[in-house]
């Protein structure tokens, strides 16, 4: 297995990450039509303009929709195919150990170890090669377009709505480090428990053991769920500051006749299409983190098993034509 994540990345799927960051490329560049066709109609009707033209931006702005969600569409599916392609590889390389180890079985935590890769561990690794690459592409252009064209129609208030989201640059970070030490603690216990279930050993230390690490995995759960759900009420309470900032600014632009409502309306939408991405990009950058210590103890664990066939079998011919 390559050493980094980004390595089984390529390994697996470099030439479909081009096509997916393509099918990203169009659809964040799309994204600020329709706030920009929205703000054409709420002033066309708030300046009693042509109702036709009002029905043309209307049936422009559901041909932009279809488009953008059919190519979104098109995206998550295309995604979710490379990433069971990545699952698959995984487990059929856990399973290939397996049948190399029938000259020289394995201990019990080794076939433990290779029962929890297959059934649980090789999952989420494989499912985050499909958006490896282009969830930070698609929404980080998402950000940047939507939150040029908010510039382009009035700095200060687009200024205002940034300075909501700074402070999710210094504690996601570390909260996500808390999450992620949990995360590695929660994948030994869980081998831990294979092993013992793969020995087969009834006894009442054994049963005492096997409730002990039942009993920890469900802290280690409940640690994980109360820091991200608090990181996620954090945010969701910057996000709300964003909106009282755009409703102060903007009543106060609109009464003194700087900006036109349609571009408070803008404003708005465009809050809640930075809002997401911002969030996908978040929760991304979670996955990041949790499937880089995940991948790297599945990678431990095929080295270490390599290296015990290499010990009982000097000739790996064999070994490297399963491999290859």
């Amino acid at each position: 297995m390559p050493k980094s994540l980004l390595g089984f990345v390529l390994l697996i799927s470099r030439y479909h990450q081009m096509a997916i960051a393509a099918l990203s490329i169009v659809l964040f560049l799309a994204g600020t039509a329709p706030l920009e066709i929205q703000r054409r109609i709420i002033n066309a009707a708030t300046e009693r303009g042509s109702y036709q033209a009002i029905l043309i931006l209307v049936l422009a702005y559901l041909g932009l929709v279809l488009v953008e969600g059919l190519t979104k569409l098109m995206l998550n599916v295309y995604r979710g195919w490379v990433g069971e392609i990545a699952v698959r590889w995984l487990r059929k390389s856990a399973l290939a150990a397996s049948q190399r180890s029938e000259e020289a079985p394995l201990d019990a935590l080794a076939e433990g170890v290779q029962l929890s890769i297959i059934i649980a561990e090789a999952e989420p690794v494989g499912g985050f090669v499909g958006t490896s690459i282009s969830e930070p592409l698609l929404q980080a252009g998402i950000l940047v377009a939507v939150g040029g064209y908010l510039i382009f129609l009035q700095p200060l208030m687009a200024l205002a709505v940034a300075v909501v989201f700074l402070p999710q640059i210094g504690f996601v970070p570390l909260m996500q480090s808390a999450i992620n030490r949990r995360v590695e603690t929660k994948i030994t216990v869980m081998r831990r428990v294979s092993q013992s279930m793969v020995q087969h050993v009834v006894t009442d230390d054994a049963l005492d053991a096997q409730t002990s690490r039942v009993e920890r995995l469900f802290s280690l759960n409940m640690s994980v769920y109360r820091i991200k759900f608090t990181m996620n009420f954090m945010m969701n309470l910057m996000t709300q500051l964003g909106y009282a900032g755009i409703f102060a600014l903007g009543g106060y632009y609109v009464v003194t006749g700087r900006t036109e409502i349609g571009t408070v309306v803008a404003f708005i939408s465009g809050l809640s299409k930075i809002r997401d991405p911002w969030g996908e990009l978040i929760d991304w950058y979670r996955d990041l983190r949790v499937t880089q210590v995940k991948y790297a103890m599945i990678r431990d664990a095929s080295t270490a098993q390599r290296a015990e066939d290499g010990a009982f079998a000097p000739d790996t011919s064999a070994v490297d034509a399963i491999e290859a």
